[in-house]
């Protein structure tokens, strides 16, 4: 365990106590990470949305072991004050961390880094670390995951008994995610053994628990019927750090031959597939409320037996109870249900066509569209590759950006470099315009990291960085700017600017497509 580690500060919004809930759903998914994360690194303070709101209204339990303190919105941070909870910020510092996806990964890596035995927390970023990390505007998934969902649960509790008859649309859109088949990096090897049950005829492979996983493992945590097919063998394996079962490992010859297309396709386990992931526990608070509030009202639930599934498989993950105890989440124990047919899933509430991921109709993608021999060339625009005139381009786009966004300014004034990447833009503008005040905006962590240390290295006092979505930004400022913002993000810095009722001084993408997204519709 590191002690060297620098007190990170969260900050959780915080609007009513509903069960065993804090309301904004955001917030009990946050502080339930914390506890599945057995992590202490980061002092937490609870954001109260309204005047009314006191000490008592926030039980202990709620919170589990972690010690929580109460703060008003205006002593807050400024650089959080402009954005969206949750949010994290370094103690004293000026980088901070908005929206959930981005502080829910946050918190994992830091957990890690702080204690790297707790690989299994690692793993809850998924493959290639790429868990949610994609900004919700653009990945529908994300978008599902960190806003529909929690937000259709929280109308679904708080709307009145006749108003809340059918299930949300959003909640359907996971049980139909759930049914869809999976695919994973490497599956092939998976299928091929799938392939090979079922030519055997064998109902399924069952996940041999070594000693030392059994004895970790409570009496509670472990499923009184075994997981029973080749998916769930895999998935529990990884999550029980042990090698697949023997009978993976070994195909036989006929297998071997087959054709990838000809293979059977994977099924859930998890929400994004076979892997347990930050997805899950994003989830699982969410869908739980929903469950608890339908059993109250007394619906039946054969409409989502998916979900269902779902929700029975993730309580048997290890330390999954644990937390969902210390934060007195009572789970449920929900009878089996057999799929409901299709007509029937359909019939029970209407999916709307922007939740439908595959509807190609809705869907416009505008050009040019970059050829190979293009993106060969892209490639080379990384430090250190970049050719002598492309360079000076680049160096005269800087510039002249720079002296339109200097002839706006006034001393004063708040500039935000929306999609900032490295900083080239937003670090020159708080050089030379030492009077003004500079936010970088950016999604992407490494790149803003790399900002603020070049930053640092100028000893600059007046650039704050923000690491978040555009839509977690609220902030009022005087001009916005962005340099080559990738496809559609030009067109939604544009929205900001314009709804904030600021100049904006924009280079768009010169060589990137748009698409439809659920917030722009192309033609405009």
């Amino acid at each position: 365990m590191k002690d060297n580690v620098a007190e990170e500060h969260l900050y959780l919004a915080f609007s009513r106590q509903y069960r065993d809930s804090i309301f904004p759903l955001h917030t009990s998914i946050s502080l339930f990470l914390l506890s599945y994360c057995d992590c202490k690194l980061f002092k937490v303070f609870l954001v109260p949305t309204g005047e009314d709101v006191g000490d008592q209204c926030v039980t202990k339990n709620l919170a589990g072991d972690l010690e929580v303190h109460l703060i008003s919105r205006c002593q807050l941070p400024v650089v959080v004050q402009s954005c969206s909870l949750p949010a994290v910020v370094v103690k004293d510092d000026k980088f901070c961390r908005a929206g959930l996806s981005v502080v829910l990964r946050h918190i994992i890596q830091k957990t890690f880094e702080a204690d790297p035995s707790k690989k299994d927390v690692l793993e809850l970023l998924g493959f290639k670390k790429t868990c949610l990390k994609a900004c919700a505007e653009v990945s529908q998934w994300t978008r599902l995951c960190e806003i529909s969902i929690p937000l259709a649960v929280e109308r679904f509790l708080t709307a009145s008994p006749e108003h809340c008859q059918a299930i949300p649309p959003d909640i359907l859109l996971f049980e139909r995610k759930l049914g869809e088949p999976v695919r994973v990096h490497n599956d092939d090897k998976i299928r091929r053994q799938k392939l090979q049950q079922q030519k055997a005829g064998a109902k399924a492979a069952v996940p041999v628990l070594g000693e030392e996983a059994t004895e970790e493992l409570k009496p509670e945590e472990v499923h009184e019927h075994p997981p029973s097919s080749l998916e769930l063998s895999v998935a529990f394996s990884k999550l029980l750090a042990q090698e697949a079962p023997d009978a993976i490992n070994r195909e036989a010859p006929h297998i071997r031959r087959t054709k990838t297309s000809d293979l059977p396709l994977l099924d859930h386990v998890f929400a994004e597939g076979l892997y347990f992931t930050v997805a899950d526990l994003v989830l699982l608070p969410c869908i739980h409320q929903f469950l608890v509030s339908s059993k109250k009202q007394g619906k039946n639930l054969v409409d989502l037996p998916l979900i269902s599934s779902w929700y029975r498989r993730v309580q048997e993950v290890p330390g999954v109870k644990k937390a969902a105890g210390k934060c007195n989440m009572e789970l449920l124990q929900l009878p089996e249900l057999m799929p409901a047919p299709e007509e029937q899933l359909q019939d029970s509430a209407s999916v709307p066509d922007e939740l439908e991921e595959d509807n190609e109709d809705s869907h416009f993608i505008g050009g040019p569209r970059p050829t190979m021999t293009k993106l060969m060339a892209f490639s080379l625009s990384s430090p250190g590759k970049m050719s002598r005139d492309r360079a000076l381009r680049k160096q005269q786009q800087l510039n002249n950006l720079v002296a339109a966004v200097t002839k706006l300014a006034k001393p004063g004034d708040l500039i935000v470099d929306f999609c900032s990447g490295g900083g080239h833009v937003g670090i020159v503008l708080a050089y030379m315009m030492p009077s003004c005040q500079v936010v970088l905006i950016e999604n992407k962590e490494l790149s803003l990291i790399r900002a603020k240390d070049r930053s640092d290295e100028l000893g600059l006092n007046n650039i704050w960085f923000i690491q978040a979505n555009l839509d977690y930004f609220h902030g009022t400022f005087n001009i916005g700017v962005a340099l080559h913002a990738c496809g559609v993000a030009t067109d939604m810095v544009i929205e900001h600017c314009l709804r904030a009722r600021a100049a904006f001084v924009i280079s768009p993408c010169c060589y990137g497509f748009i698409q439809n997204t659920v917030k722009f519709k192309y033609p405009r």
